[in-house]
């Protein structure tokens, strides 16, 4: 799915990209004096892109407003599911673990956020620990949240992270390189009272 979101995202972006700048740069040269093809929508520099018969000519027509709202109301959901697909990440489903046969083996991704959630979870100081895979499966990324106590470090904990767990998932998953992006908050607390 992620492959095919990629795909769609690429070429739909190189159709609009190529008709902007076909259209714009046809409409640039004709304001410039060159001379259009008859078939062109504008005849000159001084033309309109709309003249008003243009305009109005499907207005009194019973389908011309429903098929456009329709029209327009598809292009807005479908430029919605573009946006919400492009900036949500995906979790990843599998890891590719190197074996050092050349055949390979695959880790389900959930498997290893539950470790890491779990050696994370049990680092000193921490709170509560929640992990996200992300990447290509052969080069898995990392999203790590943690929520520390109040009296930890949090230069100390991020050292401990990486130190321990990050690198037992790296190492146990034979994987060259685990980048992680760590963002940690502090656990809610009463404020102590001072006498």
């Amino acid at each position: 799915m992620r492959a095919v979101l990629r795909t769609v995202n690429r070429v739909l972006l190189g159709v609009v990209g190529l008709v902007l700048v076909v259209v714009g740069g046809a409409v640039l040269a004709v304001g410039l004096g060159v001379s259009p093809p008859s078939w062109w929508i504008h005849d000159g520099p001084h033309d309109v892109l709309l003249s008003t018969a243009e305009r109005t000519r499907w207005r009194d027509e019973t389908w011309w407003w429903p098929t456009a709202i329709a029209v327009l109301a598809l292009l807005v959901l479908l430029a919605l599911w573009w946006l919400t697909a492009v900036l949500r990440r995906r979790r990843l489903g599998e890891v590719l673990v190197d074996t050092g046969d050349g055949a390979g083996a695959l880790l389900r991704g959930r498997a290893l956020e539950g470790v890491l959630v779990g050696e994370a979870g049990r680092l000193e100081g921490v709170a509560h620990a929640h992990v996200h895979l992300t990447g290509r499966r052969d080069a898995p990324e990392t999203r790590v949240r943690l929520r520390l106590e109040p009296h930890v470090d949090p230069g100390t904990a991020l050292d401990r992270l990486a130190e321990e767990a990050l690198t037992h998932a790296r190492d146990s998953a034979a994987l060259k390189a685990l980048p992680a992006e760590v963002r940690m908050k502090a656990a809610k607390h009463k404020a102590a009272r001072v006498s």
